[in-house]
């Protein structure tokens, strides 16, 4: 059994079929789902998923750094008031993202320090969004670097050196449809990273690995980003579906 560590279900691209999406995961063999919050708006429907697959979907709170903006306070507002309610197994997604917008980055800053603190405060995981943002994310972790502080790079597309950094920090790299890709670079020196230290994530509906790159991305594809996997680390698909799932389940206990 697979744990997709990061899918957004409850979105919008998946209203016309979710059922079908679910069903077709469950049958290739992907057991667990973990729910990534984007903002307050997307807080009831990832609630509504949850409810209807409570075995199989968990949830994380927080505010995407790209949804940080002028009611960023407001927005905070409700992660606390969530994460109180204790439904929750990761403080995420969140972090620092310059690809869409510089002009944010302290509002960015201020958040993913205010998260990271609540993360602390409940011992929960942090899950990081980190795009064109290496040495900013990093510069904020290095204020709490912990053995309390622990979590997953999300999507991880950085250098080898990165990766190192990163599990210095008690993180594990989320690796998804990137690793797929002939410019995704992370397959160059993944196999040198301990397979202790990696889960899998399928980031749907976004970033489908090939042989869909370009398509919509759904939990069903996660099995094509192990294989991929297996074959960098010249081991078994079931090798790498068990030390993955246990590697997730660790962390969100």
């Amino acid at each position: 059994m697979f744990i997709d560590t990061h899918t957004h279900l409850y979105v919008s691209e998946f209203d016309k079929d979710r059922d079908e999406v679910m069903k077709r995961a469950i049958e290739a063999g992907v057991g667990q789902f973990v729910l990534p919050a984007i903002d307050s708006h997307h807080t009831k429907a990832m609630h509504a998923l949850c409810e209807q697959y409570p075995d199989r979907v968990s949830m994380m709170m927080g505010l995407h750094p790209t949804h940080v903006g002028e009611n960023h306070v407001d927005e905070l507002a409700h992660v606390e008031a969530q994460l109180k309610s204790g439904k929750y197994v990761a403080v995420g997604e969140i972090g620092i993202d310059l690809y869409w917008d510089t002009t944010k980055l302290a509002l960015q800053q201020q958040a993913f320090h205010q998260q990271i603190q609540w993360a602390l405060e409940y011992d929960l995981p942090i899950v990081i969004h980190c795009r064109d943002a290496f040495k900013e994310v990093f510069e904020v972790l290095d204020a709490y670097k912990s053995d309390r502080l622990r979590g997953i790079f999300h999507c991880f597309t950085g250098t080898e050196e990165d990766a190192y950094r990163a599990i210095s920090h008690n993180m594990l790299l989320g690796i998804g449809g990137v690793v797929t890709f002939k410019n995704g670079k992370i397959d160059q020196y993944l196999s040198n990273i301990a397979l202790e230290k990696i889960v899998l994530e399928t980031d749907a509906p976004y970033l489908a690995p090939v042989p869909y790159r370009g398509k919509r991305n759904e939990s069903a594809y996660l099995p094509l980003i192990a294989q991929k996997v297996a074959d960098l680390y010249g081991v078994s698909l079931e090798a790498i579906a068990a030390q993955t799932t246990a590697n997730g389940r660790k962390l969100f206990q």
